[in-house]
Formats: structure tokens, sequence, C-alpha cells
């Protein structure tokens, strides 16, 4: 907290523009006190955010500790659901269940939040497109204003990735994987959702603001171990060793040349449903390829993933950057 404060206090200078959003996580910021979060917020100063996000691992959630956030100014809640099945829940090491979910959403509308996001994990071993489908129906039950949905990543030395080394669990095949990702779009397209961006969903009006302001390219300010700040033009991060961020190791920074800055716009803007003006892209006949191809269409004077691109999004990036 001492390191956290002192870093606000000396990096305000830096900000050339009102704060809009403010964001607790990655990580689980609900591991701190909500007194801390308060001060945290009072020190950072609120008098132009439009939008306070804390990440909250449902577990975690009691009504004192919601109620103290919510009086502290953070106005909308990004929880981790992950799963609506305990045995998977078990599986990837979560602590909390499902019930204590559904009790956590209960608790936040309680305290008044009015503005909630739920995660989903979708292709988890042995998870069924059945219970895909009964994860999604119970979570909209829940009625969440936004809904984030991901589709699982294994990564080298967790848990998960050595009980599938050790042959104890399977990876999901691929057609599993893009099947309950149409089957999500449908579904949350049908309940009201709009799908802004590759793995977001939100109802009118509910878009993630600080989300939406890395895809547009707008400047960000990261205060902690590990965080990451962009000006327009440098990336800065944090020591991500708790200990030396703690005793004031430098940050890194990378300056980016105007070939970076164009790769970021094509891949940030093609997550997106607004897409990339087609003016921007360098490689036009490439563009005409995507989409006589069907992976891009022209929506005005932009280019976005068609559903059957949003498959392959990554490769479609790749032929465009330079």
């Amino acid at each position: 907290m001492a390191a956290l404060l002192r870093e606000i206090g000396s990096r305000k200078q830096e900000l050339t523009e009102p704060i809009r959003t403010i964001y607790f996580g990655g990580g689980t910021p609900s591991q701190l006190r909500a007194e801390d979060i308060a001060r945290l917020i009072e020190a950072i100063g609120t008098e132009t955010a439009e939008e306070i996000t804390m990440e909250m691992n449902p577990g975690d959630a009691d009504e004192t500790y919601l109620t103290t956030l919510r009086r502290a100014g953070v106005n909308r809640l990004s929880m981790g659901v992950q799963s609506m099945h305990d045995e998977r829940l078990r599986l990837i090491g979560r602590r909390h269940t499902a019930a204590q979910a559904r009790e956590a959403v209960s608790m936040a509308r309680k305290a008044g939040f009015e503005n909630l996001s739920l995660d989903l994990i979708y292709g988890l071993p042995g998870q069924t497109m059945a219970e895909w489908q009964e994860d999604v129906e119970q979570l909209l039950a829940l009625k969440p204003e936004h809904i984030s949905a991901y589709c699982l990543q294994w990564e080298e030395g967790t848990a998960l990735m050595q009980m599938m080394e050790r042959g104890e669990v399977e990876m999901t095949d691929d057609e599993t994987e893009m099947a309950m990702y149409d089957w999500l779009m449908e579904r949350l397209q049908e309940a009201g959702y709009a799908h802004y961006e590759v793995s977001n969903f939100a109802r009118p009006g509910f878009a993630s603001r600080h989300n939406s302001s890395y895809w547009d390219n707008t400047p960000y300010l990261g205060i902690g171990a590990a965080a990451h700040s962009y000006d327009g033009k440098i990336r800065s991060s944090n020591p991500a060793d708790i200990a030396q961020y703690i005793r004031g190791a430098a940050r890194e920074e990378e300056v980016l040349t105007e070939d970076d800055r164009y790769n970021e716009r094509i891949m940030l803007g093609l997550r997106t449903a607004r897409g990339v003006a087609r003016t921007e892209i360098r490689d036009g006949q490439a563009v005409e390829r995507l989409i006589q191809r069907g992976l891009l269409r022209e929506e005005g004077t932009h280019v976005v993933a068609t559903r059957q691109g949003l498959h392959i999004l990554n490769s479609i990036i790749e032929t465009l950057m330079i």
C-alpha cells in the first residue's frame, strides 16, 4: 500500500488529461481490504472519473465489503465466475462455488451496484456443449449488464497443464470450441447483448469504458507491480517482482515506432465491432482478398471481421500487420 500510494503521488504529473476511468485488476484486488481500495481511490482523485471498476473473486464478496467499495466510489464490478459447475471450478483451482457466485451477485445488487460484468470460460476439459449452454443460461438468469467469455488458454507450468501432460485431462478439440463460441454469439445477441469486442458482450450503454480505451489506443497510466503504461508513443512497465517494486526499481520503457503503432491499430481495431478504417490499412490487396474469402466485410468506411473471420482472427491480423 505504501509503495502504491508513493507511486500515485510521484506520477500524477504524467497525466495530461482528466481521468475518465479507473480499473483495479488483474490479479485479485479483492484480497485488499475495502478500506485500502478507498484510500487508493482518494489518492488518485475521482472528480472526473465516469467508471471505476474492480475485479473480484466471488468468494471474497460479503455485504460489508461491497457496501464499503460502493461508498468509496467503485461503480462497476467484474467477477470471475468462470463456470456454473462446481466440478469445473475445482478442476481449474477456483476457490468459489457456483452458489457463492450467485450469492455474490445478489449481495452486489443489495450494495447498490448497477453495473456488473461476469466472466465465463469455455473449452474447459470435459466440458460438453450442453454444459456450456447451461453455464450461459445460468449466467443470463443473473442479469448482468456485461458478459466476458474466454476460451481456455493452456499455460506452461500451470496445474492444469501438468494434469494434461500426465494424461488426467484432455484438451477440447478446436471444432467444439468454435461451436461453443458460435452458440454463445447467437444466444447473447438474442438476449440483447451487443458483441462489441471478440470476447465481450454488453447491454446497451454498458460496454466497458476502460477496456474500450485500450482498444481505442487511448493513453493510460498503470500503477503497481507489473503494471503497464502507455502515453501514445512509449510503453513502460513496472517490475513484476513485488519486492523490487516496493524498493522502487526502475520501469522498463519501449519506444514504439510508427510501424509498431500501425500494427497495434490493426490488432486492436479488428478485435472490435468498429473494425479498422479501410484507408488505414496499408495492404489494400490483402484486404480485398480477405473480403472475397468472407473473412472481412465492409461497414461504411471500415472493415470488420465476419463471424467466420473471428475464428481465425489472429491469422487475419498477422496477414495485415507489417
